[in-house]
């Protein structure tokens, strides 16, 4: 299965190109990514000067999840007051990079890097509350919790999409994240469940150090009282439920889970499109194959039917 980088990759390739030493140009492109997010990258002063902006859907959600702090402590120099119809832009001078190619080469990914940097910050605001709540809980007993501590922290609520959603929970002994999701046609479902499937059988059989996997219809009981939660009963949104155990809260390998779970809806959805255009290439292939052995069956030579100026008919060999 393909796995999905975490950065821009029209982003990285163009900033690359400019790091490099080719002689500066005016720029102005517009770049879309995952999820509806639009980047901006223009030379609105100079063609030394790079304004790179993003523009998100859940922004303000990101806001009230610490990203205003992550984005600062990520690209704090460069940071300049967002461009009209953006939420966030960096400005780099060109004539004042960093001289070692490695340093300009860590700063064009940080930059291509600026969607995840963003989406990060509700995460790792849940993994400090499970540090948080795991100190308060070794201080009690399963029952003697209090019951702040045993219910755990508020549901982070990422509206990320026009109609799908992230929850991030945090609890004393784990993080839960939640991604409700849109299936427009049956078989999406069914491709789905049996994606779903494939994780859950994987970690069953090879990979115990998997976070665990749970796919619902209906809402999960993290998500209950939360305002927004929708269960239409048909079936239509799907709940894919990750429960990080605290193997996987390290700080040590927090950047890397953060990286790869924010990543998952358009892995999952990747999937389901290449799953059916596979079928749909092998069908096309199959009928190509009954085509062909028809026209094979069909006789080279057929007996035609020819009338006589009497009216009698008979049978000549094509």
């Amino acid at each position: 299965m393909l796995r999905l980088e975490y950065h821009n990759l029209l982003l990285h390739s163009l900033l690359a190109e400019r790091f490099s030493g080719a002689p500066p140009v005016s720029i102005d492109q517009t770049v879309s990514d995952f999820d509806g997010v639009i980047f901006h990258i223009s030379t609105p002063e100079s063609k030394t000067k790079i304004l790179v902006s993003i523009q998100i859907r859940c922004f303000e959600d990101l806001l009230r999840y610490g990203a205003k702090e992550v984005l600062n402590r990520e690209h704090g120099p460069y940071v300049v007051p967002p461009e009209p119809g953006y939420d966030f832009s960096i400005l780099i001078d060109l004539e004042n990079l960093p001289a070692e190619k490695e340093a300009r080469d860590a700063l064009a990914m940080k930059v291509a890097l600026l969607k995840r940097n963003v989406m990060a910050a509700p995460f790792e605001q849940a993994y400090q509350e499970y540090y948080r709540l795991k100190q308060e809980a070794a201080k009690f007993s399963s029952e003697e919790a209090p019951q702040g501590v045993r219910e755990g922290g508020e549901v982070k609520v990422i509206h990320y999409r026009e109609e799908e959603a992230i929850y991030v929970k945090a609890s004393h002994d784990r993080v839960t994240v939640i991604f409700s999701t849109i299936f427009r046609e049956e078989t999406d479902r069914i491709f789905g469940k049996v994606f779903i499937q494939e994780f859950v059988d994987a970690r069953r059989r090879a990979i115990q150090n998997a976070p665990q996997v749970l796919f619902r219809n209906d809402p999960p009981l993290e998500l209950q009282g939360v305002p927004g939660v929708k269960n239409t009963g048909t079936g239509e949104i799907g709940y894919v439920t990750f429960v990080l155990f605290p193997r996987h809260l390290t700080p040590q390998r927090m950047p890397d889970v953060i990286s790869q779970i924010q990543t998952f809806r358009d892995y999952f959805h990747y999937h389901i499109k290449a799953s059916k255009a596979y079928i749909h290439s092998r069908m096309r292939r199959r009928t190509a194959d009954f085509l062909q052995v028809l026209r094979r069956a069909r006789p080279d030579s057929e007996e035609k039917e020819r009338k006589t100026a009497s009216g009698r008919t008979f049978k000549v060999a094509g």
